[in-house]
């Protein structure tokens, strides 16, 4: 089985991209969202957070995300040592994931594929690219908040440009048009493959 890579940065329209993939019967891993539901449904890793960040972390059983957010904000080595224990169950979870699929591939979309290291475990990776400019303004609207607020979290990725260079296709998302006949043309690529 087939597994690719789909990342972009904030506002790129990733989820918009792996919709359309869905669309045309690809299975899509959605990989923040699995790691969301793993940190609340994984025994070991329950576990493991509550060794690390304190029992507080899950109050009534419920992981209390503002208290884990406070321990995590503006510590580098605190942040990297969630990541530590996350990032490998998320990787892992997708792989078992992948394996009872039966589609020609399959697509996990992942905002840091390449720092979260699911890179290590897929074959070919997309790239979904906008206009700096584009990427704020959508970011902006859908989550509610100001440009500074978006350019705050940008600044921290890897940008569109770095993306490109490291994945095997690329697929701009301007316009619905021509992103429809780019996912297909990459999807016509990756059943060859």
């Amino acid at each position: 089985m087939l597994k690719v890579g789909i990342c972009g940065t904030i506002g790129s329209g990733k989820s918009t991209v792996c919709h359309i993939f869905e669309d045309m019967g690809i299975p899509v891993y959605f990989a923040d969202e699995r790691a969301k539901n793993l940190m609340v449904s994984s025994p070991e890793l329950i576990h493991k957070i509550s060794d690390a960040f304190g029992a507080e972390c899950y109050k009534g059983g419920t992981l209390d995300r503002r208290y884990l957010a406070s321990q995590i904000f503006g510590d580098d080595a605190k942040r990297l040592l969630l990541n530590s224990i996350v990032h490998p169950a998320v990787c892992d979870d997708f792989v078992a994931w992948a394996e009872c699929q039966s589609s020609a591939y399959v697509l996990v979309e992942s905002a840091i594929l390449f720092e979260s290291g699911l890179d290590k475990v897929i074959d070919k990776t997309i790239a979904v690219v906008v206009p700096q400019q584009i990427a704020l303004e959508r970011a902006a609207a859908r989550d509610g908040v100001d440009i500074k607020a978006v350019k705050a979290r940008m600044a921290v990725q890897m940008s569109a440009e770095q993306l490109a260079s490291m994945t095997d296709f690329t697929i701009e998302n301007i316009n619905r048009d021509t992103l429809q006949q780019q996912v297909v043309q990459v999807d016509n690529l990756l059943r060859k493959l």
